[in-house]
């Protein structure tokens, strides 16, 4: 069978929810994935004999309760939310607890109050913007009824709170979120932790103009019905990642692993069907592309079919990842400084101040990396046993700043970042270096090839004002359909953007299928 209602282009969970739901209202529906199984940042491997790693994503904290509705994700039946542990040499860590740090441990009580009314109103403010993220983006001059109720929801709401708080939520969207967090918090761990998550994955630091909105964006995402929640699933981010798999098969879905595609079938602007790298074709004419859109346009696209100016700005995308990937295989458990054994199974920082996050910024802004990085850590072998032996464990970091493009290299410049990876891990839990069977560490570079990511960025583009909503990810393919008749985006490229929501997924086959009925 060769001919199809929809071909979906890449297997990861974006390309696996737009397929879902397009098979459920009764399309026949293909999906072509480059690498030998489907999962996407969900894709784990072995990197020692006997242990087992997650995929590059090791968290939850965006997905969206509709996607998980639609797709019957048993996989999350068994999670318990995460806990956040911020590490600090002085000896007792800070706990948050609940969704986004609703119950404080460690902290003294006028620092819990005051981080209590910042929590308040960032939530308040991002689920602002979250009526935003969950819909399709206005398209400037085509204004819907939708958009106009969006629009008026929002102002409602600001309204709601009164004058004051309307002012704030206009001062503070575009400000950094490093001055946001000194109007509030005098606990360094409590701010450093606002400066990493601010900026984990982007290319900001957190006295950088607009670093606020890293963190608007992960609050409005959420997790077992808590807003800035977190978890990791039971069974660890393997058994998310064959739930999305199961979901499709289910509806229905034919899923092709090892069929990377070579080109995008389009004449006078309308597509057709893809051609395989073996020679195959397959014909639709929907095709949905859940893979970076600079692949999309720039490999897989004849130029003659978009147009120069359409090109340039698909160029123009910044989509440079800053952050490394560390697994490590160890004989046992960590034991870290402040933290309990029962503390363990939490997303663990090392993320003492603001100016530590700031000062571990600034060598990636002339392509080097930091002597001091900031990370996250957890344990998955925790959540998965099955990821390393009896007794044994795995541990996974995500490090910032990385730069794509080392001054001096990778090749001479990895091995030196991750002996500085290790002492940091070592000052912070004692003895551990000792404990390592094996460590891999994977730059952008890396990334990129290991898990087809332009720049091995995991947004796939920046999440920064210039590169959101109507220019997501660029203007004239902001509603996830492009200048190609029956071409529609659906990777973290496109609206809202990176994490696993599946919302890029969904909201492009609920356009797919609004266009249907029109």
């Amino acid at each position: 069978m060769t001919s199809f209602d929809v071909i979906v282009i890449g297997g990861g969970h974006n390309g696996l929810t737009a397929a879902t739901k397009l098979a459920k209202s009764g399309r026949k529906v293909i999906v072509v994935e480059a690498a030998d199984r489907v999962g996407g940042a969900l894709r784990g491997d072995e990197f020692h004999p006997g242990f087992r790693a997650d995929g590059l994503a090791h968290i939850v904290n965006r997905l969206d309760p509709e996607v998980a509705t639609l797709l019957d994700l048993s996989a999350i039946e068994n999670a318990r939310p995460a806990s956040t542990a911020v590490l600090s040499m002085e000896g007792t860590a800070a706990i948050l607890e609940g969704g986004y740090g609703e119950r404080l441990i460690g902290v003294s009580p006028n620092e819990e109050q005051a981080f209590a009314a910042l929590r308040r109103k960032l939530l308040f403010q991002a689920d602002i913007l979250k009526r935003f993220l969950r819909r399709p983006p206005p398209q400037i001059g085509n204004i819907t009824a939708g958009d106009l109720a969006a629009f008026a929801s929002a102002g409602f709401g600001l309204i709601r709170k009164g004058r004051e708080e309307g002012r704030d939520f206009l001062r503070m969207l575009l400000m950094n979120v490093a001055d946001v967090a000194d109007e509030y918090l005098t606990d360094d761990r409590l701010k450093g932790l606002l400066a990493f998550d601010a900026t984990l994955g982007i290319h900001l630091g957190p006295r950088s103009p607009t670093s606020l909105l890293g963190l608007y964006y992960r609050l409005t995402g959420e997790a077992m019905g808590a807003a800035g929640a977190q978890f990791i699933p039971g069974g660890g981010m393997g058994a998310l990642a064959a739930a999305f798999e199961s979901a499709a098969v289910e509806a229905g879905v034919t899923l092709r692993c090892g069929s990377a595609v070579a080109r995008i079938h389009a004449d006078h602007g309308t597509v057709s069907g893809i051609v395989l790298a073996n020679g195959e074709e397959l014909t639709a004419p929907v095709i949905v592309s859940a893979i970076h859109p600079k692949t999309t346009f720039l490999q897989l696209v004849d130029p003659a079919e978009t147009g120069t100016g359409f090109l340039r700005s698909i160029r123009n995308i910044r989509s440079r990842g800053n952050v490394a990937r560390l697994d490590l295989a160890l004989d046992h458990p960590p034991e870290f400084i402040g933290l309990g054994t029962g503390q363990l199974k939490s997303r663990i920082v090392i993320s003492r101040s603001i100016d530590h996050v700031e000062t571990a910024f600034n060598p990636a802004k002339y392509g080097e990396f930091s002597a001091d990085p900031a990370m996250e850590i957890v344990l998955p072998s925790l959540h998965d046993t099955s990821l390393a032996p009896s007794g044994a464990a795995t541990l996974s970091a995500l490090v910032q700043f990385a730069p794509y493009d080392l001054k001096e290299g990778w090749e001479s410049g990895k091995p030196k970042f991750e002996a500085i990876i290790l002492d940091v891990l070592d000052r912070y839990a004692p003895g551990i270096r000792t404990s390592v069977r094996a460590s891999r560490l994977m730059t952008p570079k890396e990334i990129e090839t290991t898990y087809h990511m332009p720049g091995g960025h995991w947004h796939h583009g920046e999440l920064q004002a210039d590169q959101l909503l109507v220019n997501r990810p660029v203007n004239a393919a902001s509603g996830y359909a492009t200048p190609l008749k029956g071409l529609y985006l659906a990777s973290a490229g496109a609206h809202p953007g990176g994490g696993i929501s599946g919302l890029p997924g969904l909201i492009a086959a609920r356009t797919i299928l609004a266009g249907d009925r029109r």
